[in-house]
């Protein structure tokens, strides 16, 4: 019970702000989270966080529930999507998502089956918010499904995805926006390959004996 007063004054917030799917205060944790893995963690508490704002909002007949019940199914699709960039991020920088990943399939599988409970148990406004929910348990299923592939295969997508985006844009890109790019790419390769040096601007190493 003690859940319930702490759901009513994050609905409260929700309403307050103009429509971005984290709160502000989620917003400085995220970017706080520098590590893919936690960053996964927190979405899949925020999203958790919406689940369990829903059943309570469903489970208590009041006002003007239905409006605010579709908008934290919109929230929490966004959740969902932001929690597969952030995988495919990391997996294109090659960086280790196994833990993140696997706390995300366990979770998934629990909050779609709770959305569809709400699906089946037919609340008399469901027509109100039917098709945010009905986009909330697709969103999750397909999450889902990423979250149990194979890291590796989803890897490889995830690279051929990114080559083929990348050579679109190029193929509509004018001769001299190319050679911009390319210059800029080569520019970037080089500074990269550079080793990070502490002496000033005109400074040299001084002559060995």
């Amino acid at each position: 019970m003690k859940l319930v007063p702490v759901l009513l004054i994050f609905a409260a917030g929700l309403c307050a702000q103009d429509r971005d799917f984290l709160t502000a205060d989620e917003v400085d944790q995220v970017r706080q989270a520098q590590d893919p893995n936690d960053r996964l963690k927190l979405y899949l508490g925020f999203a958790k966080m919406r689940v369990a704002l829903v059943e309570q909002l469903v489970s208590r007949e009041k006002p003007g529930r239905s409006a605010l019940i579709h908008d934290t199914l919109e929230d929490y699709q966004h959740i969902i999507e932001a929690i597969d960039t952030v995988t495919d991020d990391a997996l294109k920088r090659k960086l280790l998502v196994q833990e993140g990943v696997t706390a995300v399939a366990a979770a998934e599988k629990e909050m779609v089956a709770s959305l569809k409970k709400v699906q089946d148990a037919q609340p008399k406004d469901i027509s109100r918010y039917q098709f945010a929910l009905g986009q909330a348990v697709s969103t999750t299923e397909d999450s889902l499904e990423l979250s149990t592939e194979d890291l590796g295969k989803r890897s490889t997508e995830v690279a051929a995805k990114g080559a083929k985006e990348k050579q679109e844009r190029e193929a509509s890109m004018s001769e001299g926006e190319l050679a911009d790019k390319k210059q800029a790419d080569k520019k970037a390769a080089e500074s990269k390959r550079k080793a990070p040096s502490l002496l000033k601007p005109g400074e040299k190493l001084p002559e060995p004996r």
